[in-house]
C-alpha cells in the first residue's frame, strides 16, 4: 500500500449471511477503481412486527500521508463533507450539543442529465478524540427517507507514514432496496478516500 496513492487501497466488503457465517470478498491492490462483485448473501436484523430488515457492512482501509489529528479534524466538521461523498451538496443546520452534532444533509441526484430530484437526510456525528496523537474515532448515523438508516465509523490509527483509516458502514433497508444502497455506498466509500487523499495527504 503507498502513501498517497488511492489506486493501491485495499478494501474489504463483508456481508453477514443469516447463519451467523461471515463472508468476505477482497479486491487484490491495484483495483481500487473497479466495481466491487455482489453475492447473494443477506444479513437480517430484528424489526418491529417479528419481520427483518436487509443489511450490510462495507469496511473499506486506506493509508493517507497526513497526522491522525488532522484527518480527524476534519471529518469532525460537518461542512467538509460537501464534496467529500460525491453526492452531497449542501449541510446546514447544524446543532451541537457536547460531543456530538446533529445536521441535515442534502444528497443531490440528476436523472438523464436533467432531472434532478435533492435527498434529505438527518445525520449524528460524534467525535472521540481521547486517543490522540495515537488514534480517534468519529461515528453517527444517517437516517434516509423510505426508511433507509445507515451507521458509520471511521477510525484513525497513527502509522509511520502518517495514519490509517477504517471507514465502516452498516447499511439496512427495506426488503428490496440492500443491493441498490449498497453498491452507492461502496462507490461514496472509494470517492470518499480519493478526495481525503487529495485533500490532507503530504507532499513525499
Amino acid at each position: 500500500m503507498s502513501v498517497g496513492s488511492s489506486s493501491r487501497t485495499e478494501f474489504t466488503f463483508s456481508f453477514r449471511a443469516p447463519e451467523g457465517e461471515t463472508v468476505e470478498f477482497k479486491d487484490r491492490p491495484g483495483a481500487f477503481y473497479e466495481r466491487p462483485r455482489w453475492e447473494d448473501h443477506r444479513a437480517t436484523t430484528p424489526y418491529r412486527g417479528g419481520s427483518e430488515v436487509p443489511s450490510a457492512e462495507l469496511k473499506h482501509t486506506f493509508l493517507i500521508a497526513a497526522p491522525p489529528e488532522e484527518v480527524f479534524a476534519h471529518l469532525a466538521e460537518p461542512s467538509h463533507y460537501v464534496g467529500l461523498s460525491p453526492l452531497l451538496v449542501a449541510v446546514r443546520d447544524v446543532r451541537r450539543s457536547g460531543g456530538t452534532v446533529h445536521y441535515t444533509a442534502v444528497e443531490r441526484f440528476r436523472f438523464l442529465g436533467v432531472l434532478r430530484h435533492d435527498n434529505i437526510i438527518d445525520v449524528t456525528l460524534v467525535a472521540v478524540s481521547d486517543g490522540l496523537p495515537q488514534s480517534a474515532e468519529i461515528s453517527g448515523e444517517v437516517r434516509s427517507p423510505g426508511r433507509v438508516r445507515m451507521s458509520y465509523r471511521f477510525t484513525i490509527d497513527r502509522h509511520e507514514a502518517g495514519c490509517v483509516v477504517t471507514d465502516t458502514l452498516h447499511l439496512r433497508t427495506p426488503p428490496g432496496l440492500l443491493r441498490f444502497a449498497a453498491s452507492q455506498a461502496g462507490a461514496v466509500q472509494q470517492a470518499r478516500a480519493r478526495v481525503l487523499t487529495a485533500r490532507l495527504a503530504r507532499p513525499a
